[in-house]
């Protein structure tokens, strides 16, 4: 198959796929999602991604139909199923169905997503250029809800500037970008916002923090500024698909640049773990 689709139980190609109106994620967005990529049949660092959206479902009070076994299974076999070595793989679960309501009942079971298609991750070694933006999104960021129209807009600015992010920052402190997270080299020193409820502590994140310590170098969890960030060695963007980005202009300006080295050795260090994953034993 070219794409794969699930809901609760039922499969097929993603253009024919339907779900119920009264689905609680069609009206509120009342639900959460996570995603990853594969290649070569492999889903990459998929038991943290499924360990975090069942945190984030604990925290919600939303009862997934399956457990994280379970899911675990169903999406490597559907990966199986499609015609292509490169995938990416997003699922959701939603509160559930039920005629529209604000309040929702406690005993309804989650609906589960799921959709596979053809993707490769990006390019490690691509310079990318952002703009920023005051963050307008709600204090709940560190659970990957479905509430994304403040990212959906900060990208599509981008997308129309012809950049490839949006940085995020309140009243000047950094958050994160619209889809990624964002941290800065400085010295032997990997400066990263803290894990609260204003950012999305993404997979590839710890990665990356887990990768510098391995090396030797620092990592300090702290608030920032951008005008601390721009004057950074080497500005780094993350997520399940980029490894390790390097950012090389901020709103019309140049950064980073300043250790090329350590950055080469973080990006081909990030990308072999991936590599090394998803290559069948």
């Amino acid at each position: 198959m070219k794409t794969l689709g699930y809901y609760n139980g039922v499969y097929g190609e993603l253009d024919a796929m339907q779900v119920p109106m009264n689905d609680r994620a069609c009206s509120f967005g009342d639900g959460l999602y996570d995603s990853a990529y594969a290649r070569n049949g492999i889903v990459y660092s998929l038991h943290e991604h499924i360990n975090r959206m069942y945190r984030g479902a604990d925290e919600l009070g939303i009862h997934p139909p399956c457990s994280q076994e379970e899911l675990n299974r169903i999406i490597h076999e559907m990966v199986q199923k499609v015609d292509a070595n490169e995938v990416f793989v997003y699922w959701q679960l939603s509160r559930g169905t039920m005629p529209r309501s604000h309040a929702c009942v406690d005993d309804l079971t989650a609906n589960l997503w799921i959709i596979i298609q053809p993707m490769s991750i990006r390019d490690t070694y691509k310079k990318i250029r952002l703009l920023s933006r005051e963050d307008t999104r709600f204090l709940h960021c560190h659970i990957k809800t479905l509430n994304l129209i403040p990212s959906v807009l900060a990208a599509t600015a981008a997308k129309k500037a012809g950049l490839d992010e949006c940085v995020f920052h309140r009243n000047g402190r950094v958050t994160e970008c619209a889809h990624s997270n964002i941290q800065f080299l400085k010295g032997h020193t990997l400066v990263t916002p803290p894990a609260d409820h204003m950012i999305l502590a993404g997979i590839q994140r710890g990665h990356l923090m887990a990768k510098c310590r391995e090396f030797g170098l620092a990592v300090e969890e702290r608030p920032f500024m951008m005008e601390e960030m721009l004057d950074a060695d080497e500005i780094i963007v993350s997520s399940a698909g980029s490894m390790c980005l390097s950012v090389c202009e901020i709103d019309g300006k140049a950064v980073g640049g300043k250790n090329p080295a350590l950055l080469k050795k973080l990006q081909d260090a990030l990308l072999g773990d991936f590599l090394a994953a998803t290559e069948p034993q």
